[in-house]
């Protein structure tokens, strides 16, 4: 004849595939674990909950030591407050501490009823009294814990998400420049999109300097690698560029030295750097571009032109001593220039392993892709934000890499000699 112990403890299930205890969703059965050590009070949890409407899968083990290992196949815990190897609150604690996200549903006798109320301020979904249950309110109270640790998790979540959200807002915020103009006839536009959809800062940079004669500096830059080693060296590398800048280092010079800066602050000697290096002088009339490995920029004249006949050097890092040659576009008429990341073109179009590259969005500005923006309108941004959104579709959701774009516009060569 079976002990009734023997009847509630049928051979564990092998563990499915390894994932994490998360709140049952409404497929499959409930998972529920009962950790009671007395054959009488268990027996009669089976009973209630055959009563109830829950296809119910149940397993129980005689103490915390032995539920401790089950708790990732459990959707809720039925947990007696009185064990072998733990008494009061203790048990609950091991629990909570072993698997923060388990739905658990204390079990105590009349004399414990404060010590319910106390379970349910230390992490518990709900309590129940042993001599008042029923099989109505255990159903109820099993599938309340349930959807109730399932809520606070979402609402955990969430706010852990808007926390990092924030934070990385902040510190964008921090190390992302403001462009620095001195005159009125120079506007500039940025957007930055870290990878993957997600929230973490990367090592695209971009900048923006008006010198004191009416030269444009403007420059773009892509640390190889994602992640907040990445991010500070692009800072680096950024206030160092404006450095150089604004003390006047010749124009030539200051790839060179930004180079020289890089291989002293890397950590790793593989680490490089591509740069799009933009001059355009006083009279806005010609832009002088220099590439160390990264992609050419886009004249929108008011069509896209690139500069076909400069071939890009090697990014920073790679090779020692290097120079990079500088090629001229004329500026006619108001004109602006788009500097991105290659994160903007190695997106793949859906359903193909064909990159967007700069064929693909060249297209797309051709086809009026930055939108009704212009001098004085304020209206790059929306444009900006419209072309990365079409690489986002192209691509079949967000792009992997980090995308920076940044787009200065100026007046025509008249006007900006005249300013």
């Amino acid at each position: 004849m079976l002990e009734r112990s023997e009847i509630l403890e049928p051979p564990a299930p092998a563990p499915g595939p390894g994932s994490p205890n998360t709140p049952h969703e409404g497929s499959g059965p409930v998972r529920v674990l009962l950790v009671e050590d007395d054959p009488g009070d268990a027996l009669l949890v089976q009973e209630l909950l055959s009563e109830t409407d829950l296809d119910v899968e149940l397993d129980r083990a005689m103490s915390v030591r032995e539920a401790l290992p089950r708790l990732h196949r459990a959707d809720c815990v039925l947990l007696d407050l009185a064990l072998p190897d733990s008494f009061g609150l203790d048990g609950l604690r091991a629990l909570l501490s072993a698997d923060g996200d388990v739905a658990v549903v204390v079990l105590t006798g009349l004399s414990d009823r404060s010590r319910g109320a106390l379970a349910v301020a230390s992490g518990a979904q709900d309590y129940l009294i042993k001599a008042e249950v029923d099989a109505s309110s255990l159903g109820r109270s099993v599938r309340y814990a349930i959807e109730r640790r399932r809520a606070d998790i979402a609402t955990r979540r969430l706010f852990e998400a808007n926390l990092r959200r924030e934070a990385n807002d902040r510190i964008q915020r921090g190390l992302l420049p403001r462009p620095l103009l001195r005159s009125g006839d120079l506007e500039v536009a940025t957007v930055y999109r870290p990878g993957g959809g997600g929230d973490v800062l990367g090592g695209d940079f971009y900048d923006a300097v008006e010198l004191e004669d009416g030269t444009l500096r403007a420059v773009i830059g892509d640390v190889c690698g994602h992640g907040p080693d990445e991010a500070a060296l692009g800072v680096s590398l950024r206030i160092a560029w404006r450095t150089l800048v604004l003390a006047g280092t010749v124009h030539d010079l200051v790839l060179p030295a930004l180079d020289g800066v890089l291989v002293a602050e890397r950590q790793q000697d593989e680490t490089f750097v591509t740069v799009c290096d933009i001059t355009v002088g006083p009279d806005r009339r010609v832009a002088a571009v220099r590439l160390a490995g990264h992609p050419p920029p886009l004249f929108l004249q008011p069509g896209p032109v690139s500069c076909p006949d400069l071939a890009p050097g090697p990014p920073l890092g790679v090779l020692p001593g290097e120079t990079w040659a500088v090629g001229e576009t004329p500026l006619t008429g108001p004109w602006a220039v788009l500097l991105y990341t290659d994160g903007l073109i190695e997106g793949r179009r859906r359903h193909s392993d064909e990159r967007l590259g700069v064929e693909g969005l060249t297209e797309r500005l051709g086809a009026g892709g930055l939108g009704p923006g212009g001098i004085g309108t304020g209206r790059w941004e929306a444009g900006l934000e419209a072309t990365l959104a079409w690489a986002e579709e192209e691509h079949g959701g967000p792009l992997p890499d980090d995308v920076a774009l940044m787009l200065v516009s100026g007046a025509a060569g008249e006007a900006g000699a005249a300013r």
